[in-house]
C-alpha cells in the first residue's frame, strides 16, 4: 500500500505533552442545565442558575478516577452566561441566587483540578447570543478579549483554550489580537481549532477518529453545522481531539441517559486507540453534581478498560531490515489485541503498517502515532512481523494483550449519535 506523506513536522514540547495525556473530561454546565436546553438564545433569566449542592471536587474526582489527565470547563457557552463573576457585564453567576451572587464556578473547578493533579482548561464560546455588542465586530472583539484576559489571569495555568466554531459561520473575529492576549498570559496553553491553533477538532461530535489520523494538516473542520473548513496558510502540526458526551446531550437533561459501556469502549478504541486524544463530556446536573448513573457507567467503563489492558505482554523489537521489525515475545502467547506506539517526537513518520504471523495477515492500517490498538481473532505465537511504510519510520514499542474480545462496534454503528453542541 502506497500513500502520500504529509510534510514532516515535529510537535512542540507542549503539543507532545498534551498528546501523551490522551484522555480529558469536558464539563458542560450553565443556565442551559436548568432549562433543559442544549442551546439557548441569551435571554434565560440568570435567577434559574442555583446549583445548591455544587461540588466541583466530585466532578474532578470522578474525572481522575476515570483516568483523565485534564479537564475543560465551559466558562461561557453560546448563550453568553459566564460561570465566573466577569467585569464585562451582569449576565453571570454574580446575578444568580447561587451563593448570593458571590460564587465562582471557574475558581472552584480550577481548585479541584489542582487538588487532584489534573491539568485545567477553559471553553469560551466566540459566538455570544446575549452580548448586545455582538453585531458590532470591533466592539465585540474588545469585549471578548476582556473576557479572555480575565480567564487567563485569574485562574492559574491553563492547559487548553477551547474555541468552538458553532454559530460563527461567516464571522471574522480579530484572532490576531485574541492571540496576543494568549501569548501575553497563557503562552503554554493548547489552542483548540480557531485563531492560531495548536490542536484541532477531529471533525465530528461522536468521539470517532478514522484512519489515517494525521498530525500534520493544511486545513481544519470549522464546526459540526457546516461543510466549511479553515484553510491554513501552510501545513501545521495539529493533533486531533475527539469530543463526545457520555449522554446524547452535552448539557444535563433529566430524560437523558448515559451511553452503554460497549459504546464508550468503542469510542475509546476509535479515539485514543487511533492516536487521537479523547475529551469525554460529563454534564453536571441541576444540583451541581455528576449524576450517580453517569458515575456508575463511567466506573464500569474504566473497570473494563483496566481489565483488558492490565496485563501487557511486551515484545522485544528487532529491526530485520529497513521498515520491517520482528516483535518477539519470551514465550508462545495468546493475543487478540496489539498496541503499537510510534516515536513521533521529531515528526509522525509511519504512513502505513501491516502485521503478519507467518502467512496470516493479523492486522493492517495506516497511521500509528501516539497509540494504535488493533483487535483481531486470537493468535498463538512467539513472534509477529511488522512491516511499515514511511520516511525512516520509528516504532517505539509493541504490546500484546489477551482480552477475550475480538470485535468492537463499527464506526457506521456509532456515528450520528451526537446533538447540537
Amino acid at each position: 500500500m502506497t500513500v502520500d506523506q504529509p510534510p514532516l513536522l515535529p510537535p512542540s514540547p507542549g503539543q507532545y505533552a498534551w498528546q501523551r495525556q490522551e484522555l480529558g473530561v469536558f464539563f458542560h454546565f450553565g443556565v442551559n442545565t436548568f432549562a433543559g436546553l442544549e442551546w439557548s438564545d441569551g435571554t434565560l433569566d440568570p435567577s434559574i442558575f442555583n446549583p445548591e449542592d455544587l461540588d466541583a471536587d466530585q466532578w474532578v474526582r470522578t474525572a481522575a478516577e476515570a483516568g483523565a489527565r485534564y479537564v475543560v470547563l465551559t466558562a461561557k457557552h453560546h448563550d453568553g452566561f459566564c460561570l465566573w463573576p466577569t467585569d464585562t457585564g451582569d449576565y453571570s453567576v454574580k446575578s444568580s441566587p447561587w451563593k448570593d451572587g458571590q460564587g465562582d464556578v471557574v475558581a472552584e473547578v480550577q481548585a479541584a483540578a489542582h487538588q487532584h493533579g489534573l491539568a485545567f482548561g477553559l471553553y469560551l464560546s466566540p459566538w455570544d447570543r446575549h452580548a448586545s455588542c455582538y453585531p458590532d465586530p470591533e466592539a465585540y472583539d474588545r469585549y471578548y478579549q476582556d473576557q479572555l484576559r480575565e480567564l487567563c489571569t485569574r485562574y492559574g495555568t491553563l492547559s487548553e483554550l477551547w474555541f468552538d466554531g458553532a454559530g460563527s459561520q461567516g464571522r471574522e473575529y480579530d484572532w490576531v489580537s485574541i492571540g496576543e492576549v494568549i501569548k501575553q498570559t497563557q503562552p503554554q496553553a493548547m489552542i483548540f481549532n480557531m485563531g492560531d491553533p495548536t490542536i484541532r477538532w477531529v471533525g465530528n461530535e461522536d468521539g470517532l477518529a478514522a484512519d489515517p489520523v494525521e498530525y500534520v494538516v493544511a486545513e481544519t473542520d470549522f464546526s459540526q453545522y457546516t461543510v466549511q473548513t479553515t484553510k491554513l496558510d501552510q501545513a501545521l502540526y495539529l493533533p486531533p481531539e475527539c469530543d463526545v458526551s457520555i449522554r446524547k446531550g452535552w448539557f444535563w437533561a433529566d430524560h437523558d441517559r448515559p451511553k452503554s459501556v460497549d459504546h464508550l469502549l468503542a469510542i475509546y478504541y476509535r479515539s485514543v486507540g487511533m492516536g487521537a486524544n479523547l475529551l469525554l463530556n460529563l454534564p453536571p446536573d441541576d444540583r451541581g453534581l455528576i449524576p450517580d448513573t453517569d458515575i456508575d457507567r463511567l466506573r464500569e467503563w474504566r473497570s473494563e478498560l483496566d481489565r483488558r489492558f492490565a496485563e501487557p505482554i511486551d515484545a522485544v523489537l528487532t529491526l530485520v531490515e529497513p521498515g520491517t521489525w520482528r516483535a518477539s515475545f519470551d514465550r508462545t502467547v495468546r493475543l487478540d489485541h496489539l498496541e503499537l506506539t510510534e516515536d513521533y517526537r521529531d515528526g509522525q513518520r509511519i504512513i502505513s503498517h501491516k502485521i503478519t504471523n507467518g502467512d496470516r495477515l493479523v492486522a493492517e492500517g495506516r497511521t500509528v502515532g501516539n497509540k494504535r490498538i488493533h483487535v483481531f481473532d486470537e493468535v498463538r505465537t512467539a513472534e509477529l512481523l511488522i512491516t511499515i511504510e514511511g520516511p525512516d519510520p520509528r516504532l517505539a514499542s509493541v504490546r500484546g494483550y489477551a482480552t477475550g474480545v475480538t470485535a468492537i462496534p463499527s464506526i457506521e454503528y456509532l456515528a450520528g449519535t451526537g446533538v447540537p453542541e
